[in-house]
């Protein structure tokens, strides 16, 4: 396979992107299956490695530095320029890239909580530093002869369905809506990327109750992106988790036994009709298609590792009449309980990635593919301290008695590393445990070299001084017939701290009697990085040395509630090195001017232009006089003068409105996105919008706006940043409510004192 350099054309957007197509398998991921397979005593198990290892699986870029490649993995431009490398003529290759990292990650699990926060600043963040750079590096000409295929954000829009009742979900509720909608309209302006939402799997989404507004939700975020509904190709079921593509001998799941109760009122399913994800994806492609998506919608299945084969696995439908029983030992699902998704022993591997897989016409499958790679973690199984921003969940816990599995333990494999890490023991047991059982293979020779040098071995350290560790290893080898050795890096935990071409190094400007943990990976002119050496430990020389070291730089800018002259900022507070003089406060800039001081970690910016918008960074200084790197630059726009200020009641001259009311209603609860627009000819400074509820609905929560309700009337008025709304400008604001059963959307809608055109 010769590598295809240059810019490529782009070829028309097409229906299916797998039909005819390779798919991207990962050199890093293959090269850790490889590894695996070498260490097997046993040589079927081997091989079925092997063929493993063949197999395509996505790249998932879950925080920011995994675009530019860090410690855990290379950046999403090695994997790019390698699936050119595997492009085989004209045949179209499609790269799996999982968007994973929207504001508040994760807001009911812990396990891969992600590393921005569910605030302005965090959303800011994920459109400039992570959105926007993928989306220009995929517009690369050079890469237009990809077919890029986009999960966006596992797990984050099917929260809002079933855990909005959670304080950190109902934080988190805007972002992920306008992260999603922003990550959409970017990439859906790349004519070779296609957009597939996830949708959980049916032992979360597949009640009607959740499978209903679940589709209606998915319809209202498309609603607001740029090209609507035709920004999502298709949608993604399963992804990292277990839940099997089919029930065998469970096919019916309104089949009755006993004295007349459907198998589906089992403990296991809970009356849920959707017992796998071949329902699943039936019945939501169903719903969405009723909710006004085209019916040429794609659905993808997450097959990585939903095979629950092996000795559990059941070969006949059982003979019991009693309904537990009769389910139990029926299903090849062999968890405790649908809800038990971390890393579950006796899973497997499931259908090999295929395009179009037939027998499965209601499901309407573009294709099976693998989006968890089989061996990454699904989260730690002990806590573990990261600086990503995953935490420790209890459901990673084997020792662990879950309330939310009815006190059951959570049958996760236990000392497994933190999600995303490669876990040998998990991934031994998915090979062993595959359905259909995988065929042996040999592992080919690589026409590219995708193979990392061997792990750098006796990591030893040498002199240690007050300020410096010495250090030396083994030299490590490359694979036969690869580039050749081009270095090493070396790692001060998780830090990048230098790289070398021999097999020393030696760390400097270090704090006297501290202890430091080194790692060491080889790499190749190839670009393949190694997995990390084994961690040796060091611990500084006492010494007196001369404060040089900065405090952290000041995180968490936010602005407060802005005046026509001022906005109020704060941050949290950074922390001086060990040893360190201390810090002594802070200066604020506004661009690139100081603009003030202060000894807390709050100040207020006065003497500003209404309605503009302002940039502020932050630096801590210590006080030995060493300054921090600026912050994170936060931008902020005062309040715009009104004057005279309009009465909200009263319309203004030639105002007028347009308002469209959309709402996802499940049991006593609801979710309504309101888009506001002025269709008139003169701008609106400030408004305020009115309606009547019909059936007693209570707002319970809001975002956007300023929510009141008294009786049935609700009012909400213009947030600090969305006051303005030009002639043809619309805003999107949004409450959640209850409801006792009935709810009846409002009918009428006033804006400033104007009756609003109902779209």
């Amino acid at each position: 396979m010769a590598f295809m350099s240059g810019a490529q054309a782009a070829e028309p957007h097409v229906d299916n992107p797998y039909a005819g197509a390779t798919q991207y398998v990962n050199p890093t991921w293959a090269s850790a299956v490889k590894a695996s397979a070498a260490k097997q005593s046993d040589s079927s198990l081997a091989a079925r490695m092997a063929t493993v290892a063949k197999q395509p699986t996505a790249v998932w870029m879950d925080r920011i530095s995994a675009i530019e490649g860090n410690a855990d993995g290379n950046g999403l431009r090695f994997h790019l320029d390698n699936a050119l490398a595997q492009k085989q003529g004209s045949t179209p290759i499609v790269v799996n890239l999982v968007i994973y990292d929207l504001p508040g990650r994760d807001c009911y699990a812990l396990a891969s909580n992600g590393e921005l926060p569910a605030t302005d600043a965090g959303l800011a963040r994920y459109k400039t530093e992570y959105i926007d750079p993928i989306a220009a590096m995929l517009a690369e000409p050079k890469y237009a002869g990809l077919r890029i295929s986009a999960t966006i954000e596992p797990d984050s829009l099917p929260n809002l369905v079933t855990n909005i009742s959670e304080s950190t979900c109902q934080q988190a509720a805007p972002y992920y809506r306008q992260g999603v909608k922003y990550a959409l309209d970017k990439l859906h302006a790349i004519p070779n990327v296609y957009n597939y939402i996830d949708i959980g799997h049916s032992g979360w989404l597949g009640w009607d109750s959740n499978a209903g507004p679940a589709a209606q939700l998915f319809a209202e975020v498309a609603k607001t992106t740029t090209a609507g509904f035709a920004s999502i190709d298709g949608f993604v079921s399963d992804v990292a988790n277990t839940t099997p593509l089919e029930e065998p001998f469970l096919p019916d799941s309104s089949k009755t036994l006993g004295g007349g109760n459907p198998i589906r009122s089992s403990d296991f399913y809970e009356w849920n009709f959707d017992f796998d994800e071949v329902d699943f994806t039936a019945h939501m492609h169903r719903l969405l298609v009723a909710a006004g998506f085209p019916s040429s919608l794609g659905m993808l299945i997450d097959t990585s590792r939903n095979g629950w084969g092996g000795p559990a696995r059941p070969t006949a439908v059982s003979t019991s009449t009693d309904l537990n029983t009769y389910v139990n030992q029926s299903r090849v699902d062999k968890r405790v309980h649908r809800g038990a998704w971390c890393n579950p022993l006796g899973a497997g591997i499931g259908m090999l990635p295929q395009a179009t897989p037939s027998g499965y016409t209601a499901s309407h499958l573009d294709a099976f593919v693998w989006i968890k790679p089989p061996g990454e973690s699904d989260g730690a199984s002990s806590d573990i301290p990261n600086d990503q921003g995953k935490r420790f969940d209890r459901m990673c816990d084997p020792t662990f008695v879950s309330p939310k599995l009815k006190n059951q333990l959570t049958g996760a494999t236990p000392n497994a590393p933190l999600a995303g890490q490669w876990f040998e023991d998990q991934f031994v047991t998915l090979v062993k445990n595959a359905y259909p059982v995988i065929s042996g293979g040999t592992v080919d020779p690589d026409p590219v070299d995708t193979v990392a040098p061997s792990v750098p071995a006796g990591v030893t350290v040498g002199a240690v001084t007050s300020s410096s560790v010495a250090l030396s290893w083994t030299a490590s080898s490359d694979n036969a017939g690869g580039s050749g050795l081009a270095g090493y890096d070396v790692y001060r935990g998780t830090t990048l701290v230098g790289s070398t071409t021999t097999a020393s190094y030696t760390a400097t400007g270090l704090t006297p009697s501290t202890a430091y943990s080194f790692t060491v990976r080889a790499k190749d002119k190839a670009g393949n990085v190694s997995a990390a050496s084994t961690a040796v430990s060091a611990t500084t020389q006492p010494g007196t040395v001369t404060d040089t070291v900065a405090p952290s730089v000041p995180t968490g800018l936010a602005a407060g509630t802005a005046t026509t002259s001022s906005i109020p900022l704060s941050w949290n507070a950074s922390t001086d090195n060990a040893g360190g003089s201390g810090v002594a406060g802070y200066d604020v800039y506004r661009g690139t001017t100081l603009v003030g001081s202060s000894t807390t970690t709050s100040y207020t910016a006065t003497g500003l232009t209404a309605d503009t918008a302002y940039s502020f960074t932050v630096r801590a200084k210590d006080n030995a006089g060493n300054v921090s790197a600026a912050s994170s630059a936060l931008s902020a726009r005062t309040k715009a003068a009104v004057e005279p200020t309009p009465d909200p009641t009263t319309p203004q001259p030639g105002a007028s409105c347009k308002v469209s009311y959309q709402a996802s209603s499940w049991n006593t609860g609801l979710s309504a996105n309101v888009k506001v627009t002025n269709t008139g000819s003169t701008a609106l400074n400030g408004w305020t919008l009115k309606f009547t509820f019909a059936n007693g609905q209570q707002v319970t929560q809001g975002w956007s706006a300023t929510w009141t309700q008294s009786g049935s009337a609700v009012t909400a008025t213009n947030a600090a940043w969305n006051g303005s709304l030009a002639p043809g400008a619309s805003t999107d604001i949004g409450f959640n409510a209850s409801h006792s059963g009935t709810n009846t959307a409002p009918t009428s809608f006033t804006l400033n004192g104007a009756t609003c055109t109902v779209a």
